[in-house]
């Protein structure tokens, strides 16, 4: 994951002999390079020059070590479950973002990883102003052979919503994943849309859904960041799962929104196939983004 950014960290560290505050400055204006903010850089960066200052570095290694520590200690630092929740009777999982972020093929690799683990889902096809959105997710969940709910386009989301739950119910579904609109560009609309949604759902779901997840696109940068503070402005995001996580250098930016905006990675988005979709382990990412082997 990150291929291109655990690239340039490693080329840093590697053939360096010796710990000097020149490798540190680089290693900070290569964070920000990559898209993590100049204050979530510093703060990786800073407690490195404490100890250079200080006592001094014996091993490159020992900065790799230092840096997987506090990337971790970053990632774990939030309010919010890291691990995807899974509650009520049945369990609502509402996905967010942007047209063009990945909403749709998030939705079905959810519901393949989920079907995977033993549940019965159901998907409800609630971005029905996209064109072609509907049949796109009826393609998919074709494929991963699960059940889709859905009106003709234009419909009334919120009635797709409930006519899913109330499917689920009856079928005795454990799962319902709803894709919905992603017209950010009109925030008043979307908060009003999901806000008709939501209270559609605890209608039929008292709990209310247990997991809203925003779907960014990695390559998208810094613009992702300002993407997952709208959504989170406009509803109760829970958590994210970035995709296209896979080769591109922006991959910073996922620090970022943890620690600006205290919200939790869920899953990150390795590709385009249906199993291209990855649980989020803060440690392991932390290990790999600091090139630690094994």
């Amino acid at each position: 994951m990150f291929k291109t950014l655990v690239k340039k960290i490693d080329n840093l560290f590697n053939g360096r002999v010796s710990v000097d505050e020149e490798m540190l400055d680089e290693l900070e204006e290569l964070l920000i390079q990559s898209d993590i903010s100049l204050e979530t850089a510093m703060s990786l960066v800073d407690p490195l020059r404490e100890v250079n200052s200080r006592s001094g570095f014996k091993y490159v290694d020992e900065v790799r070590a230092l840096l997987a520590d506090n990337i971790s200690r970053l990632l774990h630092s939030i309010d919010g479950e890291i691990g995807l929740q899974l509650s009520g009777n049945p369990s609502v999982i509402l996905i967010t973002g942007v047209n063009g972020s990945g909403k749709t093929t998030t939705t079905a690799k959810l519901a393949a990883l989920l079907k995977k683990r033993g549940l019965r889902v159901l998907v409800a096809a609630a971005d029905t102003f996209r064109a072609a959105a509907v049949d796109q997710l009826a393609v998919w969940c074709n494929r991963v052979g699960v059940e889709l709910v859905k009106h003709q386009e234009g419909a009334d989301p919120a009635a797709v919503v409930f006519d899913a739950l109330n499917a689920a119910r009856a079928r005795g579904a454990d799962t319902v994943l709803i894709d919905t609109a992603g017209r950010l560009h009109n925030k008043a609309n979307l908060m009003e849309e999901l806000k008709k949604i939501s209270r559609i759902i605890l209608k039929v779901v008292p709990e209310g859904p247990s997991e809203v997840l925003l779907a960014l696109d990695a390559t998208t940068g810094q613009n992702s960041v300002n993407q997952a503070r709208l959504f989170k402005e406009a509803v109760n995001v829970t958590g994210f799962m970035l995709n296209k996580a896979d080769g591109t250098a922006k991959g910073g930016a996922i620090l970022s929104i943890v620690s600006e905006l205290k919200l939790p990675v869920k899953f990150l988005g390795t590709g385009e196939k249906i199993e291209d979709i990855v649980p989020f382990d803060p440690d392991i990412f932390a290990r790999e983004l600091a090139g630690i082997k094994g």
